[in-house]
């Protein structure tokens, strides 16, 4: 039998004072052979990413590890120096993080940050280090690879953020790579990718893979060993298989029946509406609704980002062409398609936070895209959005109640009301209004993004705008989140544009579906038409790359 890679001994990790409990990894045990996938499991704040980040010798000061051994190739990590640590990462363990934008360094471009792994741990050429990362950067499917390498991180999408992130840790061919959530920003076929360029990573190179995810789906499809973890403590553990089609923890099954499924929900106030499918240039012409008003409407809706200097023009970049959309008060929408394809900046569109270059939009048939000053102003209060990326859309030096309570305070409440909502929105968001006076880091990223709903919904909006809002939760809380805003849409009569890669959650909240690919709508429609009949071949490939289809369709495990 091999030597493990990692071996993990009765790990336990203290939090410090004042934290929901005394420690956040309690007497974990497990290893990983080489070649093997072991995927830990379990709800956010259960632990996952605190025991990578411990192996990783990353933890910040206040945790610590007080008891147990972490070896790697028999190397005592706890007893290492910082030094030997420093050594370690990148050349014989390297880790993918969660959240690609707090992970990259915003002031040096994409190449320069994959090259300084090159250049510490290698003896390579400029020329033959330049090779290397375009090569890679390629590997991971990344289009245009010289004019990534060139560009800066607040210049490309999270998908294309979190896929420069990967190629970071792929680059020297680790003997461990701990994957944290790698996939959770990715669009199904870029998923689906990412997984066979691990699982190939792992044959060629017998690398072993520590894999944190939520989503079971992926668990599916790459894990050899299933670890389940429950507030710090490991609750079941064993082969994929048997974790997945036997499990013996009522929290793991609890965990499995909160999957979300391919199969559409009846949609609660579902609408007669018309089929659509891009057969040539332009949008589909938008679904015609029997009955309702419109309440969110675009017409011929684009915008190009310019390139280049002022002496020298470039082409511009067309991140959306020409989109017609009707949306109908109390419609859920959702926008699908893969990383570039458009639907963020459409949502930057849609909530004013970006200038269109052409076309319109329209609140009630008045047309918003023009509005400055306090027109501008009122708007904000009507359309609210939640971002992909909770951490760096949170003010690191403000409480998460200062951060709630200012949409209200800024729109006339007084001090007491904005903070008594703030405090019953955490309540909503599964959150103890106790954590009113701490600070956005002292969170898991599940954690984060539920304060960015709550944050949104303190204004009390019509239209809602949730751009990738439950992507980073693990599924019992997207649940939750997912009857919160159904239970909100319903009191409220609010108007959701959701945004999201996860056709399975889609299938679970929206009663009709828009298809995005290079900026275009190349499809519309209800949603169980669409997934049932898509007529669009893009449509059709985006459903056939969802990860763990068999777990998609409620059908279980499958190897």
């Amino acid at each position: 039998m091999s030597v493990p890679i990692l071996q993990v001994d009765g790990l336990t990790v203290s939090l410090p004072r004042g934290a929901d409990r005394r420690e956040a990894v309690s007497g974990v045990s497990f290893d990983i052979p080489p070649g093997q996938v072991v995927c830990l499991v379990g709800e956010s704040g259960s632990g996952k990413s605190i025991i990578a980040h411990t192996v990783m010798g990353l933890t910040p000061r206040p945790i610590r590890a007080t008891a147990g051994e972490v070896r790697l190739n028999g190397e005592a990590l706890l007893q290492a120096p910082p030094r030997r640590l420093r050594q370690l990462r990148g050349h014989t363990m390297s880790m993918i993080f969660q959240e690609p934008m707090t992970a990259l360094n915003p002031v040096m471009t994409c190449g320069s940050q994959v090259d300084e792994l090159l250049v510490q741990h290698t003896s390579m050429s400029a020329r033959e280090r330049r090779t290397r990362i375009l090569d890679i950067l390629s590997h991971v499917r990344l289009a245009d690879p010289e004019r990534l390498y060139r560009s800066y991180p607040h210049q490309l999408s999270g998908g294309q953020r979190q896929r420069i992130m990967i190629a970071m840790a792929l680059i020297l061919g680790p003997a461990l790579l701990i994957a944290d959530e790698p996939t959770t920003a990715l669009d199904v076929t870029t998923q689906a990718e990412i997984l066979r360029l691990i699982r190939d990573l792992q044959r060629e190179r017998q690398t072993a893979v520590l894999f944190i995810t939520h989503d079971f789906g992926v668990v599916s499809e790459i894990a050899d060993q299933v670890a389940v973890l429950q507030r710090g403590t490991l609750v079941e553990s064993g082969t994929a298989r048997d974790v997945l089609t036997h499990p013996q923890h009522r929290y793991t099954r609890a965990l499995l029946n909160a999957v979300p499924s391919l199969t559409p929900r009846k949609a609660l106030r579902a609408q007669p509406v018309r089929r659509s499918a891009q057969r040539g240039g332009g949008s589909p012409e938008p679904e015609a609704l029997d009955g309702g008003a419109v309440h969110l409407q675009t017409r011929q809706l684009s915008k190009v980002y310019e390139s280049g200097g002022w002496l020298r023009r470039r082409p511009g970049v067309t991140a959306v062409d020409s989109v017609d959309l009707d949306i109908h008060r109390g419609d859920t929408i959702g926008i699908v398609g893969e990383s570039g394809s458009g639907k963020s900046t459409l949502a930057r569109l849609l909530v004013r936070l970006i200038d269109a270059s052409a076309g319109e939009i329209a609140v009630d048939a008045h047309p918003v895209t023009a509005l400055r000053g306090k027109a501008a102003h009122q708007f904000r209060r009507r359309v609210q959005m939640v971002f992909q990326d909770p951490y760096r859309s949170l003010n690191p030096r403000r409480t998460v109640g200062a951060a709630i309570a200012e949409g209200p305070l800024n729109f006339g409440a007084t001090r007491n009301d904005a903070w008594q909502r703030a405090a019953e929105l955490l309540h909503l968001v599964q959150l103890s209004p106790a954590s009113l006076h701490r600070y956005p880091h002292e969170f898991s990223g599940g954690q984060r993004q539920r304060i960015c709903i709550a944050r949104a919904l303190a204004v009390q909006p019509e239209i809602l705008i949730a751009d990738e809002a439950v992507s980073a939760l693990d599924v019992s809380i997207q649940a939750q989140i997912l009857l919160l805003l159904d239970d909100l849409q319903q009191r409220l009569d609010l108007t959701l544009v959701f945004i999201t890669h996860d056709l399975r959650v889609a299938a679970q909240i929206c009663n009709r579906i828009v298809v995005m690919q290079a900026g275009r709508v190349v499809e519309q429609g209800p949603l169980a038409e669409v997934f049932e009949h898509p007529q669009h071949a893009y449509t059709r490939a985006l459903l056939q790359a969802a990860p763990g289809r068999a777990f998609a369709f409620g059908e279980g495990f499958r190897p």
